[in-house]
């Protein structure tokens, strides 16, 4: 369903992706998932979007931030908001649908083929808009966890819907092996 000749664009909702890579047991390889969709198109963009905290001193999402801005990929990013449920449960909200919306609206007159990552039903309208626009939509994401990643109504809108897990073997990370070290000693050197 890609064409050579076709400028693409990549939108990826980075927590949506990263929580269907999880739910199938395997991380993205960022670097191959570009090279990936070059292969397939003229890639104009491949955006990233994910919120981040501030107050944090070490942020686990930061490496990868930094790596994605120094390889390729527009970063869009903002401040995570932190709140307390009425639970008393320490919550954190950083919802990016609208930067992407913007980004992918703002691009869609440049754009053969939008590819989204995303199983979010909140996108839905914005297919269907690229695709009043004469951009034609993949979506990229998940029927195989439990329960499915992708929401019905996207699925249906896309013009093609890509099964995350069927990229697993070319843009999944090989699994890292457990480490059991201690005290600078491996357990199997005995």
């Amino acid at each position: 369903m890609f064409y050579k000749d076709e400028r693409l664009a990549l939108f990826i909702d980075g927590s949506n992706l990263y929580a269907a890579g999880k739910a199938l047991g395997f991380d993205i390889d960022y670097k191959l998932l570009r090279q990936e969709f070059m292969r397939r198109g003229k890639l104009l963009r491949a955006f990233y979007y994910t919120a981040l905290l501030e107050n944090d001193e070490y942020s686990p999402i930061r490496p990868l931030v930094d790596w994605l801005h120094y390889n390729g990929y527009s970063m869009v990013t903002k401040a995570a908001k932190e709140y307390t449920d009425s639970m008393g449960r320490r919550k954190v909200k950083g919802n990016m649908d609208i930067e992407l919306a913007v980004d992918a609206m703002e691009l869609a007159p440049r754009l053969d083929h939008a590819v989204l990552f995303s199983g979010d039903g909140d996108f839905r309208p914005l297919v269907e808009s690229l695709q009043r626009q004469g951009v034609r939509v993949s979506v990229v994401s998940t029927i195989r966890s439990q329960p499915p990643m992708i929401a019905d109504e996207l699925r249906r809108q896309a013009d093609n819907f890509i099964e995350l897990d069927e990229l697993r073997d070319v843009i999944g990370r090989p699994p890292r092996e457990p480490r059991y070290e201690q005290a600078g000693e491996r357990a199997d050197a005995e």
